[in-house]
């Protein structure tokens, strides 16, 4: 990663020297530049900047996200596994309850939340909400030893995607609703690893802007795990193409002509 930054900031300073060169070579008695020159200089101005910006701001992104996805090895050495594991849910701003209580465990609008939940090291996370945090495959790490969760939320997460789904099979045997609605990156090839989820009774797959045709993916998914019921997505979503519709309409009146001798 630093050294890609490193060659785009040389190839755009070598970009930005050649435009600096220029300006001097025509504010020194040169000759002077034509419209179209100037709006090429404006131009290289302009993207640059959003190029830099953007450049920067996913190189933070990537860094937030690695930040956020560390794994708890000190807090799972010094607490146990179910500390450690309510500690992550909490610091990526996401909800939890223990099984056997009512409680749900979950951070203040400025991301304070309470220790309480140290006190109880042996007791499994039943449920969890991840909606809108910033889990990744990576951080999931911090997840594996809850093998009593029972439902996980996962809705709008931007970096949940295949390979997260992937690594779910360790739930094989307790999860019992998943929902993945609206998550991006999530494609067909992501959606066949949850056939290891046994136990699963309610799977929302709405909002999946990768999948082409939702109703298909329903009907397979529902073949795939015919304990589980499917949401998301109607059966027809995605199997009729607007576009086609209307020849259809129109051969079948063809047809009825014909057959009543109007043709």
């Amino acid at each position: 990663m630093a050294a890609s930054l490193l060659s785009q900031a040389i190839r755009r300073s070598s970009e930005r020297t050649c435009a600096v060169a220029l300006r001097r070579s025509w504010s020194s008695g040169g000759t002077a530049p034509s419209v179209f020159n100037r709006f090429l200089l404006k131009l290289n101005h302009y993207f640059y900047d959003v190029e830099n910006v953007v450049g920067w701001s996913s190189w933070l992104r990537t860094r937030v996200v690695g930040r956020k996805n560390k794994f708890f090895g000190y807090t799972q050495q010094r607490f146990g596994d179910n500390v450690a594991a309510a500690y992550y849910i909490l610091t990526l701003r996401g909800s939890f309850r223990f099984a056997g209580q009512s409680e749900w465990f979950r951070p203040d609008s400025r991301g304070r939340f309470s220790y309480e939940f140290v006190s109880t090291p042996d007791t499994h996370i039943e449920e969890v909400d991840l909606s809108g945090t910033l889990i990744n495959h990576e951080g999931f790490d911090n997840l594996v030893s809850q093998n009593k969760l029972h439902t996980l939320s996962l809705r709008e997460c931007p970096e949940v995607d295949d390979w997260f789904l992937a690594r779910l099979h360790v739930f094989g045997e307790s999860l019992v609703e998943l929902n993945i609605s609206h998550c991006s990156r999530i494609t067909v090839g992501g959606l066949a690893a949850l056939q290891n989820l046994r136990k699963l009774e309610r799977l929302d797959i709405s909002g999946l802007s990768q999948l082409h045709s939702p109703g298909l993916v329903r009907i397979l998914l529902e073949e795939m795990l015919p304990h589980c019921r499917v949401t998301g997505a109607e059966y027809e979503q995605g199997l009729i193409q607007p576009d086609s519709q209307q020849p259809m309409k129109d051969h079948n009146e063809a047809s009825t002509h014909a057959n009543t001798g109007y043709i």
